[in-house]
């Protein structure tokens, strides 16, 4: 019987890229003025909601809500608009509730990036109804679930992976908020921050393909950037900062305090003996009283953004403008009402910036708003460098880079260290799902199987008797689960296993192991391939264990099995939690070198010893990890 064959394995390289991005990338295009079309559709919407809400007028030329005459009756207007919502939620589709990124999280995480084209047609629609009521809502969140489902029904008119399905998902999702704010970098970062989950150039290279095609589709029917220009900076004095230090702790703070807000008043929604369908015209309620304490905290605000970077606002105003938002947006977001997250951040950490910039060093009109802005932004989303680019981006002042980092990494800290879950994820985690969002290197891609395979491996010889094998196994002496099975070259011409003698007891056929279980086409590992390769061979073809050969020699030199390959993640738990030291001044007065060499060399032994026992116990040796054929 020939030993097995040569196994077709892709070259190794540092990415897994092939020519099929450049589909991808073409696709994208499509995506990404798709992207353009969606936020032009719905700044329209609101803006008409708007104007049809408060001003009476049928038509969609701006009007700021400041400048609205607002009575008693204007409460009924946002109830007006929720009772809508919730009936579009009810009788539409449920997955327009919310603000939109957690819902594209969950069609990426657990849909296999399908989003429906109810949920791409409602989604704009409901959101519009809710912000041009008057709720307290960007237009970034429906605009990223909109242009996402967008990208995810493009691809569903071909035959792709889910993979695929999500670059395309995510590059609809990244061209619409390039569409809104005009920030193609800060929207990419998003994608890889918030969205992707994963760092690849299959992913990446369309995602920008993408929101560069918003960014030149834009031009012309949608504002100019940068939206709220800003210029000014601060010295690199100690002072200044640590001023930018506080800001990042002081949003860091706020972040968390807005995130207990809001699940706290989802909570206390959930504890009302009413359809959930009426949940947003009780919160639409509090957000039509809160008008009448301060018109600016209803709808977008983007105004609010300007005032507060032009430094023109008073810090009576300001602390109106903080509370009456954080509370109207606490509540409606709660009710389960459809609108962003990002505007009102970037409002209310202006204003929070605003208001400590009173007691911080000066440093110009509205430098601690954007700094406030940025850091809240970045805590409360968990994306730092998306918000310090985000910032840049839409101020265009590229001279705070640094101070915006330092803040929103600071903000970041914060929250991380406070919260388990950011205000994205805990939604998703009260629907059962769990997310981890810390990207690292795959460890069974940087690990070869000749660190984890067994060796020496135990071999039964292709030319003895089957019945012989049957004795072999069914004797009381312990055997391994299966064993390879080899020819007098050491090559590799099959496996037999505990499952083929029950077989064989039963119908006991003739002849020799070679000519029973001999396989040309046996599944084979080499030494020197990442065990990802091989884990995945091993679950299409369902083996519990293979053998591995030398490439050149076709020999036989171990033994893979499933449970070696638990071992690699004993070693990254290893590389987590083992603390060590590999040099230690010394101290005046303790003992010296000469004292410790007879107690090292008298430790030796025992540490040898140690080294012994741990490995026999099963933590990670490579390449010595002998008789575990039965793994």
């Amino acid at each position: 019987m020939k030993p097995a064959g040569p196994v077709a394995i892709p070259p190794l390289g540092d990415f897994t890229l092939d020519a099929r991005v450049l589909l991808l990338a073409a696709m994208a295009v499509v995506v990404g003025a798709g992207g353009v079309a969606s936020a032009w559709v719905l700044l329209r919407l609101i803006t008409f909601c708007t104007n049809v809400a408060y001003f009476h007028d049928l038509s969609v030329a701006p009007h700021d809500l400041a400048d609205a005459t607002l009575g008693p009756a204007s409460i009924l207007i946002p109830v007006a608009g929720a009772v809508i919502i919730g009936l579009m939620a009810r009788y539409g589709s449920e997955k327009i509730r919310g603000h939109g990124i957690p819902e594209a999280l969950e069609a990426i995480l657990i849909g296999r990036s399908r989003i429906g084209l109810k949920v791409a047609v409602l989604k704009p629609l409901s959101s519009a109804i809710s912000i041009g009521t008057g709720g307290p809502f960007g237009a970034e969140g429906p605009i990223i679930m909109t242009g996402g489902a967008i990208g995810s029904l493009f691809a569903q008119l071909f035959h792709m992976t889910a993979a695929e399905r999500k670059v395309l998902l995510v590059a609809g999702a990244a061209a619409g908020m390039t569409a809104v704010f005009g920030t193609p970098i800060a929207a990419v970062l998003l994608a890889v921050e918030l969205l992707l989950f994963e760092w690849k150039p299959r992913s990446f290279i369309p995602v920008v393909v993408a929101c560069v095609t918003a960014s030149i589709l834009r031009v012309g029917i949608l504002p100019a950037v940068p939206l709220f220009p800003h210029a000014g900076t601060t010295p690199l004095l100690p002072a200044y900062v640590a001023a930018w230090l506080a800001i990042g702790i002081v949003c860091g703070l706020g972040s968390g305090v807005l995130t207990a807000m809001v699940y706290g008043a989802e909570d206390a929604f959930g504890h009302l003996k009413l359809h959930w369908m009426w949940w947003p015209a009780i919160g639409g309620i509090i957000v039509g009283l809160g008008g009448l304490i301060e018109p600016a905290a209803l709808g977008v605000g983007y105004v609010n953004i300007a005032h507060l970077l032009d430094g023109h606002l008073l810090l009576g105003g300001v602390l109106l403008l903080l509370v009456v938002k954080s509370v109207i947006w606490a509540v409606a977001l709660g009710s389960g009402t459809s609108g962003g997250v990002l505007a009102p951040l970037l409002i209310m950490g202006g204003a929070l910036g605003v208001l400590v910039g009173h007691i911080l060093p000066d440093a110009g009109p509205g430098f601690w708003a954007l700094l406030g802005m940025a850091a809240m932004m970045g805590g409360t989303m968990r994306a730092p460098l998306t918000a310090s680019l985000f910032a840049v981006e839409l101020t265009g002042d590229f001279t705070a880079i640094l101070p915006l980092f330092a803040a929103c990494a600071t903000s970041y800290a914060i929250t991380a260290l406070l919260l388990k879950r950011s205000i994205l994820t805990e939604k998703i985690a009260r629907h059962g799902h769990h997310i981890v969002r810390e990207y690292h290197a795959d460890p069974f891609a940087l690990t070869a199987v000749r660190e984890v395979m067994a060796t020496p491996v135990d071999t039964l010889p292709a030319a003895m008797p089957v019945a012989a094998v049957v004795t072999f196994f069914t004797k009381a002496e312990p055997r391994h689960k299966s064993y390879p099975v080899v020819n007098p070259d050491q090559h590799v011409i099959g496996m037999v296993s505990r499952a083929d003698i029950l077989h064989w007891v039963r119908k006991p056929p003739g002849g020799t192991l070679g000519e029973v279980v001999g396989d040309p086409n046996l599944l084979v590992a080499y030494p020197d391939e990442p065990v990802g390769d091989i884990a995945d061979r091993m679950v299409s073809a369902e083996a519990g264990r293979v053998p591995v050969i030398d490439r050149d020699t076709r020999r036989l030199v171990g033994l893979l099995a499933r449970k070696d390959l638990l071992r690699v993640r004993q070693r990254v738990a290893l590389e987590e939690q083992q603390r060590e030291a590999f040099w230690r001044p010394r101290l005046a007065g303790s003992p010296s070198l000469h004292d410790h060499q007879s107690s090292r060399s008298h430790d030796a032994a025992g540490a040898d010893a140690d080294w012994r026992v741990r490995s026999s116990s099963g933590c990670f040796r490579p390449g010595r990890n002998t008789d575990r054929n039965s793994a």
